[in-house]
């Protein structure tokens, strides 16, 4: 691993892979159990995952949460066992002849054949020697399972094998393992918590946004205030990039086969874009997954001196990604988005400076939504140079470099090998939110493989022609994977200038509605997003539906308000802020609204 900043960031980092190895024999438990209990299943596959574990099944029997109880005892007996996991190698004979009555083993088997590559089981064997599971695995995994400390099943949901619906349909049955039943207490809690906070739950209570089977799966449509907070949220992102010298394109969202085939995006996710038919062309065309391919158009319909240079250009147009049904989740996993995309283009002596600049503007805008954060260094997978395109000797430099920007900057950060993209290592920016669960939003890039496969040049001052370094960057990413992270981070309770409405006007009865009306309008003049409520309801249940709306403010308009020309206002969560003059109230929260409060 590369040096890190702080030892803390190291023990987190091996905390996690001690995590994951625990939480893959805990999977292994599962599908032990699984077979003690269900004699004729087949089995299929199932990961560790940074929350937990879970495994495909083939089962005649249907399984529901009610059953739950009984698995858990055998798993728990499993435990007690104090089975060691022990990793063996064996050569394809052998694999196939253990897997034989298995199809979805004997696929990976064929697979892994094909590839040439070694074979390794890890058996579960008894301290008396029996062995009483093996399973096509490379690991790793505890010594022993008697080292799980504490587990608990979560889910059971139908999963085609392989995300395909034309495959069979199996079990897939979720669970969780930590070390300490003091950990597995407090991720419950924030299970239970996130359920609460659940951003499809609370965008249809909130009317945010809404999908329909007849526009399409992954397909989000934004109702009014749901595309305010989308808007709000790209505007300000833009208005930190514009006071950098950074410059808005628009592109088209189709774009032809040979864009894609030029920077490798066709051979590396063909399978993952939507083809495009034209009625009047036999051209193969896509829509666009991703903006650089085109922004390198941009670039190239202009000469370029170094004087140019560098060359920001920023794009939110839409985007488009042929997502498997069963992997779409929300605003979390969608066909159609946008990113606030940024490609600056600069001469080699200009990266650092941008970039440093890159990661200010990054920070600024995390603070605002009060996000801690790390950074996660995505590099290459050493054992698949076949995945990368470019110089190995130039990914070298690249990925020593950002070790460089890191520490220059003082950022703590993280190895994550595999995780680069196929033309560049990546600073990936990963946040916390209020729950503690970590979300992947920012990315930077160093990328000398797209100016050249696309022969962008710029002339230098001795009139020779250079390839510029193309930057890659992204604060938010997404704006729909942003609203999903922040309407949990929040619970759908946005600071003010992320309310659609920041003020409702309450007026306690018809006698104070003329009164209610002539607030509205007054604080309306003065830019402020606000609503009456002129429903005949009681008072209370008025500010039971407002608090239910997540309204930052509630003003309570009686005869005594009337009278003094004042306002009682309520702050939402229950807080009585008391009387005071319109324009005090009106002045209270264009502050708030100005200076973006968390």
């Amino acid at each position: 691993m590369s040096k890190k900043l702080d030892d803390k960031y190291i023990k987190m980092d091996e905390s996690k892979q001690d995590t994951l190895k625990l939480r893959h024999t805990a999977e292994h438990v599962l599908h032990t159990a699984m077979q003690k209990l269900y004699p004729n299943l087949k089995k299929a596959m199932g990961p560790a995952t940074d929350e937990g574990f879970y495994f495909d099944f083939d089962l005649d029997d249907k399984v529901t949460e009610a059953d739950f109880p009984a698995i858990e005892k055998e798993m728990a007996r499993i435990i007690k066992s104090e089975s060691k996991m022990v990793r063996r190698e064996i050569e394809a004979d052998e694999a196939k002849k253990i897997f034989a009555g298995n199809p979805y083993k004997m696929e990976w088997v064929e697979e892994i054949a094909g590839r040439g590559e070694k074979f390794s089981t890890y058996q579960m064997t008894l301290p008396n020697g029996k062995v009483i599971d093996e399973d096509l695995c490379s690991g790793p995994h505890l010594d022993s399972v008697s080292e799980i400390g504490a587990f608990k099943l979560l889910s059971v949901a139908g999963a085609y094998w392989h995300g395909d619906e034309k495959n069979k349909m199996l079990t897939r049955i979720y669970g969780t393992a930590f070390a300490t039943q003091e950990e597995l207490d407090k991720y419950m809690w924030q299970l239970d918590e996130a359920k609460k906070r659940d951003h499809r739950k609370l965008g249809k209570e909130m009317d945010l946004f809404s999908f329909s089977d007849l526009v399409g799966s992954g397909l989000p449509l934004y109702s009014p205030k749901g595309a305010f907070v989308r808007r709000k949220l790209t505007e300000f992102v833009e208005s930190v990039q514009a006071a950098q010298g950074y410059y808005q394109v628009w592109t088209p969202q189709i774009a032809k086969a040979d864009l894609f085939k030029t920077s490798g995006h066709y051979d590396k996710y063909k399978g993952d874009m939507f083809r495009v038919v034209s009625n009047y062309s036999d051209e193969e065309m896509f829509l666009k997954p991703m903006n650089c391919p085109q922004h390198t158009q941009i670039y190239a319909a202009q000469p370029r001196s170094y004087r140019d240079l560098p060359l920001r250009l920023t794009d939110f147009a839409m985007l488009y990604r042929d997502e498997k049904p069963g992997e779409l989740s929300g605003l979390g996993r969608v066909r159609s988005f946008s990113q606030d995309d940024c490609h600056i283009f600069c001469r080699e002596d200009q990266v650092d400076v941008e970039i440093d600049v890159a990661l200010q503007m990054t920070k600024k805008v995390m603070d605002t939504f009060g996000f801690k954060y790390k950074y996660r260094l995505s590099t290459r997978d050493v054992d698949h140079p076949e995945k990368y395109l470019g110089d190995p000797a130039v990914w070298d430099r690249v990925e020593k470099w950002a070790v460089e920007i890191m520490e220059r900057n003082n950022i703590p950060y993280y190895d994550g090998p595999g995780e680069a993209a196929f033309y560049a290592p990546k600073m990936d920016l990963v946040a916390t939110d209020a729950l503690g669960r970590e979300w992947q939003l920012s990315t930077l890039q160093i990328d000398y493989v797209m100016p050249e496969r696309f022969n962008l040049v710029y002339t230098d001052q001795n009139g020779e022609q250079k390839h510029p370094v193309m930057l890659h960057r992204a604060i938010l990413g997404s704006a729909e994977r942003a609203m999903m992270v922040l309407i949990e981070h929040y619970a759908g309770a946005f600071p003010v200038w992320l309310s659609p409405i920041q003020v409702t006007a309450l007026p306690v009865s018809e006698k104070t509605m003329a009164y209610s009306e002539k607030i509205v309008k007054e604080l309306k003049e003065k830019g402020l997003r606000v609503e009456l409520n002129s429903d005949a309801d009681s008072l209370g249940k008025k500010i039971r539906n407002a608090e239910a709306s997540k309204v930052p403010y509630m003003l309570i308009l009686g005869e005594k308000e009337a009278e003094s020309g004042q306002v009682s206002v309520r702050a939402r969560g229950q807080k009585d802020l008391g009387s005071m003059s319109l324009s005090d109230f009106a002045e209270k929260v264009i502050k708030e609204d100005k200076e973006r409060s968390v």
